[in-house]
């Protein structure tokens, strides 16, 4: 990547600072291969080997960095993206920092969200919160609070609250309950600028981390069959492309190494073993390229 001026280009990217999503999202990059801080109060690092130079702000911040075209791109939360409504859009899904966005009253408050209408709402979700209602068309005020809103309902400043639900332990603690759908599904994700042309250097970055993605999802499963039950075999384990079938230096066997889904993987290796094959192993895949 080559600015203008002749000098290398590196391709920005925010960071979490703090929190899980911050610590996951360390992880998924040094899977990558790229460079992480090692002090937690690093605001940035430099991977020039990589091309890359890392920002660690404000998960709530981010989306405002990126959609303003500050810093190329980078990982936050999709109820924070929405919640900031900034010029930046989901370019890919994380898998990691999964929750659910929802309202919740104390017991008998509300029958469905269509009665939220007069109600005081506080959240620290604004933006989703008010796109939600104007979508529907409920009146509702909506009191913005930075944190613990479990107990603005206890003191008096709010009828209803909604906020991320992981476990949904702390509502129970706090004597509310869930009411109505999830409002949002929310986990880390890749986000870029709105309408801009990708950035140099984006597709490697994405290719990369797709590539962690991948190996998390997979195992690599190799084992040894007789010749005559290979097809039924490679039915089982047909791979992502298709799997590795080589002679064995057995007469009429042969081994298969293949790509196999993580999940369900033990179910398989009987399965396997029921038509005959042995020697089944499995191993982790650190990182790929598809």
């Amino acid at each position: 990547m080559t600015a203008s001026n002749g000098t290398e280009r590196l391709l920005r990217i925010a960071l979490p600072n703090k929190g899980s999503l911050s610590t996951s999202a360390s992880e998924m990059l040094r899977e990558a291969g790229y460079r992480q801080r090692s002090d937690s109060k690093e605001l940035s690092l430099l991977d020039a080997a990589n091309g890359v130079e890392f920002f660690y702000l404000r998960p709530r911040d981010i989306a405002l960095y990126v959609g303003e075209g500050t810093l190329d791109i980078g990982i936050t939360g999709r109820d924070l993206l929405h919640d900031s409504g900034s010029k930046a859009e989901e370019s890919m899904q994380l898998g990691f920092g999964r929750s659910r966005f929802r309202f919740a009253a104390r017991p008998g408050v509300l029958a469905n969200l269509d009665q939220l209408a007069g109600k005081r709402i506080a959240t620290s979700y604004v933006g989703v919160v008010r796109t939600f209602l104007e979508e529907r068309g409920i009146d509702a005020s909506v009191v913005r609070l930075d944190g613990a809103v479990e107990t603005s309902i206890q003191l008096g400043v709010a009828d209803v609250i909604a906020d991320v639900v992981e476990t949904g332990s702390t509502l129970k603690q706090a004597g509310l309950e869930v009411v109505g759908d999830v409002i949002l599904e929310s986990e880390a994700v890749l986000i870029t600028r709105s309408g801009a042309q990708e950035p140099e250097g984006f597709e490697i970055f994405k290719r990369r981390l797709d590539g962690v993605l991948v190996a998390r999802s997979y195992l690599m499963m190799d084992y040894d069959i007789p010749a005559e039950k290979v097809e039924a075999a490679v039915a089982l384990t047909p791979g992502l492309e298709s799997p590795t079938v080589s002679p064995l230096h057995r007469e009429g066997w042969v081994a298969v190494r293949s790509m196999v889904p993580s999940a369900g993987a033990q179910q398989l290796m009987d399965d396997l073993y029921g038509i005959g094959a042995r020697a089944i192993l499995l191993t982790d895949i650190h990182a790929c390229r598809l």
